[in-house]
C-alpha cells in the first residue's frame, strides 16, 4: 500500500486543487476494506478528468489505480466483471482478448471505469444510454466496511441509487458490465452548414447509431461526425501534419492573448477541416486526441428542446462577444432509469461548453447556465455548475429516496467532503 501526507492533488485541467492529508493507493482489496475502517473521512478519485470538485478533500484521498483489470468473463451472456480502478483504454484492448467490446463509450478514454460510473459519462447515440446504464452488477464497499452485492434482484434499491452516486454511497470495489461481441465502426467527419443540421438534424439522429457535432459562436458551419458499424476493410487513422489538437491549442491561444481575432478564426474551419473517412474496431476509433486542457460545463436537455437551447447559446455568446474559440458539443443520449443520472426517464440531448484552461471561464458559464435551466437542463455531475441541493433535488423525482439511502449506508458521513455536503444536504 502507497501512503503520502501532504501532497498536492490537482485535477486534470488544474483547475480543482486540494492537500489532502494522506494520498492512499490499496494494492487490493484487503488493504482498501483497512483503509476504510480506519479513517473517518475519505473521498475517492479516479482519474481526475473530472472538472467539478468532486474529490476534492483535506482528510484521506483514496485511488483505486492498483485494482484494475477483467476478473470474470461470462461468454454466454457477453458479460464482463472488471475492477474499479481500471483506465477504460486499457479495457477496451482487454475486452478484446475475449471477443468482447464495450456497446458504446465518450470520446475520451482517460477516465477510471469507477469514475466514469459514479458521474453518469457517456457517449452519442440516440438508442444508447450512458455507461452507468450498462452496469449489470457491482460491489459496493460500505462506511461499515461491509461488501454488499448489488443488482436489479440483489439490494435493487442500492442498486438503482448506486450507478450514478459521485463515491457518495461507498467504494465500487468492482462492476459487472453488459457488453457485446467485438464491432467496426465507420468513422465519417465533414463540416455541414449550421442551418442544415438544425433543420435535418431530428432525422438524422435515427438514420446513424452514433452522431455529434461541434459548433462555433462566429462560424456558420459545424464539424459533423457520425459512427456506423460496418464489415469494411481496417481504414484506420492516418496520421496528419497538422494535428486537430495542435490547432485547438493554437487558435486558444491566439484567441487568449488577441479576442477580437475570434470570429476570423472560427470563420477559417474550411481552410483546416477536411473530410475524412476511417473504420476501426470500436475501442481504437471511439476515443480521441485531447491533450490540450480546458474547463467544462455540460447540461442534458429534454430532447425536444435540444436544438432551440442551443440556438439561445449561440446567440448570447456571440452578442457577449465572448473570447472562446472552443466549440460547443451537441450529443444524444437514451434516458434511463438510475435515480441521480441526469438522463433519468428523459433522452437527452447533451450540449457541453469548453473554455481554454488558460481562459476564465466563469464568465462564460455564467451566462449560459441560466439558459440551461430555462429548458429543463440536468447538469452533468463531472463537470461544472453552480447547483446545490435545494435546486438539485427539483430535477429529480428521486432524490429523497437517494438521501434516505445514502443515511442509512453512511450515517457518520464518511464519504462527504464540504463540497458533497453542498451538493447533497445544504
Amino acid at each position: 500500500m502507497t501512503i503520502q501526507h501532504d501532497i498536492a492533488w490537482e485535477n486534470w485541467s488544474g483547475a480543482q486543487k486540494s492537500i489532502p492529508k494522506s494520498f492512499i493507493q490499496p494494492q487490493n482489496l484487503e488493504q482498501l476494506m483497512d483503509v476504510v475502517q480506519s479513517h473517518p473521512k475519505i473521498r475517492m478519485v479516479g482519474a481526475g478528468h473530472s472538472f467539478s470538485p468532486l474529490a476534492k478533500t483535506i482528510d484521506t484521498l483514496v485511488s483505486l489505480d492498483h485494482l484494475k483489470g477483467i476478473l470474470d468473463i461470462d461468454a454466454e451472456r457477453c458479460q464482463s466483471t472488471v475492477q474499479a480502478g481500471t483506465r477504460l483504454f486499457d479495457l477496451g484492448e482487454k475486452l478484446a482478448s475475449f471477443d468482447q467490446a464495450l456497446i458504446n463509450q465518450g470520446d475520451i478514454d482517460r477516465q477510471s471505469l469507477a469514475g466514469a460510473i459514479a458521474t453518469g459519462t457517456h457517449g452519442t447515440g440516440l438508442e444508447l444510454p450512458c455507461l452507468s446504464a450498462l452496469v449489470t452488477r457491482f460491489e459496493l464497499l460500505t462506511a461499515q466496511g461491509e461488501l454488499l452485492q448489488c443488482s436489479a434482484e440483489q439490494n435493487s434499491e442500492i442498486f438503482q441509487a448506486g450507478r450514478v452516486s459521485f463515491g457518495s454511497l461507498g467504494v465500487l470495489s468492482h462492476v459487472q458490465l453488459q457488453n457485446r461481441p467485438m464491432y467496426k465502426l465507420k468513422e465519417q467527419t465533414r463540416l455541414c452548414p449550421l442551418k442544415d443540421v438544425m433543420q435535418n438534424m431530428q432525422q438524422w439522429q435515427y438514420e446513424h447509431r452514433h452522431i455529434e457535432f461541434w459548433a462555433f459562436s462566429h462560424a456558420d458551419q459545424v464539424i459533423l461526425k457520425t459512427l456506423d458499424e460496418t464489415e469494411d476493410d481496417l481504414q484506420s487513422r492516418k496520421e496528419q501534419w497538422l494535428v486537430d489538437d495542435v490547432l485547438l491549442k493554437f487558435c486558444a491561444e491566439l484567441t487568449r492573448i488577441f479576442p477580437p481575432l475570434n470570429p476570423w478564426l472560427q470563420k477559417l474551419l474550411g481552410v483546416f477541416v477536411k473530410p475524412s473517412m476511417n473504420v476501426d474496431w470500436s475501442s481504437r476509433i471511439f476515443p480521441s486526441a485531447r491533450n490540450t486542457k480546458f474547463n467544462e460545463m455540460e447540461y442534458q436537455i429534454p430532447l425536444q428542446h435540444g436544438m432551440n437551447c442551443l440556438e439561445e447559446i449561440l446567440h448570447t455568446l456571440r452578442r457577449h462577444k465572448v473570447p472562446m474559440f472552443f466549440p460547443l458539443e451537441y450529443r444524444l443520449v437514451r434516458g434511463d432509469d438510475i435515480w441521480l443520472s441526469p438522463f433519468y426517464q428523459q433522452d437527452s440531448a447533451s450540449i457541453s461548453v469548453h473554455q481554454f484552461y488558460k481562459q476564465d471561464y466563469q464568465v462564460i458559464f455564467n451566462l449560459v447556465e441560466p439558459i440551461f435551466l430555462k429548458f429543463g437542463g440536468r447538469p452533468h455531475w463531472g463537470k461544472l455548475h453552480s447547483l446545490n441541493a435545494r435546486q438539485l433535488q427539483n430535477l429529480y423525482p428521486k432524490w429523497q429516496d437517494f438521501l434516505n439511502i445514502r443515511q442509512e449506508l453512511d450515517p457518520k458521513q464518511k464519504w462527504l467532503s464540504p463540497e458533497l455536503q453542498q451538493l447533497l444536504i445544504e
